[in-house]
């Protein structure tokens, strides 16, 4: 619990623990993600404060100050919350997903590995914050009561006319017909081997739950020998549980299967978000939306 000075004092660079898992969900919930909530303090987390308080007209400092709390702390739902493990939530099924394309093709979907895997993206937080705020809990337990990251409280957004990705700050950004921006995401956004496609493009359309068509000759890191593969949906399927197709072809915005690694590690030119952020974006978007990547 904290205290009253605890909720106003600053949250910057290098700061772990309850005050900065506060900001995470809040920020969160006002639909400025910060990937995968983990009470610490790193780039993404700087990026979602930026965008808000650009948003809200406060100094831009990548820092919860006293006047960033004062309209974040307007969100009066709890922080945290309880939730009980379901007979579903214990009983998977689950499934460790093996690293090759053609071994991932032999399954019939590309679920979770284990529920903490799972409980983890319901939440927006890693497996370990879990295991951090229910010491001595199984998270595989019918009828265990966990405490959770209070994320369900998050309003529904309005439909967006415009998508902006950032390379140069790694983010995604929703417009509305005016151009004003209204909620942000982490993104991991290309690679040198393969850059962001610059420019003005639209959605062509939405899939959610795909099923990915693996073609090694996309691919410049491709193993000598690999052959196409079709694999089958599910939240660790390579694109995750939404595709947002670009009328660039072979180009999209979608999921991944490594929530902790978003605007951390490259992409292959997509734009990959975190499961639940790109279904979110999903459901924010149409067909012709305008999708802008800059440098």
């Amino acid at each position: 619990m904290l205290t009253a000075a605890q909720r106003t004092a600053p949250v910057g660079p290098a700061m772990k623990g309850a005050k900065v898992l506060r900001a995470q969900v809040l920020l969160d919930r006002a639909h400025f993600s910060s990937g995968e909530i983990d009470a610490s303090y790193d780039g993404n987390l700087r990026q979602a404060i930026r965008g808000f308080q650009k948003l809200r007209q406060l100094p831009v400092t990548g820092v919860v100050d006293a006047a960033t709390w004062a309209v974040l702390a307007t969100d009066k739902a709890p922080v945290l919350s309880t939730y009980t493990v379901s007979a579903q939530d214990a009983a998977g099924p689950y499934v460790v997903v093996p690293a090759s394309m053609a071994a991932k093709a032999k399954l019939g979907a590309l679920g979770y590995a284990n529920a903490a895997e799972a409980l983890g993206e319901k939440f927006h937080c890693s497996p370990s914050l879990l295991r951090r705020l229910n010491p001595g809990k199984r998270l595989d337990r019918a009828g265990e009561q966990l405490t959770v990251p209070n994320v369900a409280s998050a309003s529904a957004l309005p439909r967006a006319a415009k998508i902006l990705v950032d390379q140069s700050d790694g983010t995604l950004t929703l417009l509305d017909s005016g151009g004003m921006p209204f909620a942000q995401f982490p993104a991991s956004t290309g690679s040198a081997h393969d850059p962001l496609p610059y420019g003005q493009w639209q959605v062509k359309g939405v899939a959610r739950n795909p099923v990915y068509q693996y073609n090694p000759k996309l691919f410049w890191d491709a193993k000598s020998g690999e052959a196409k593969a079709k694999i089958a949906a599910g939240p660790n399927n390579p694109v995750g549980v939404a595709w947002i197709e670009m009328s660039k072809e072979h180009y999209g915005i979608h999921g991944t299967p490594s929530p902790a690694n978003i605007a951390k590690t490259q992409s292959h030119g997509c734009i990959r978000l975190t499961n639940w952020d790109v279904l979110t974006v999903a459901k924010a978007v149409l067909r012709g939306a305008v999708i802008l990547l800059q440098e």
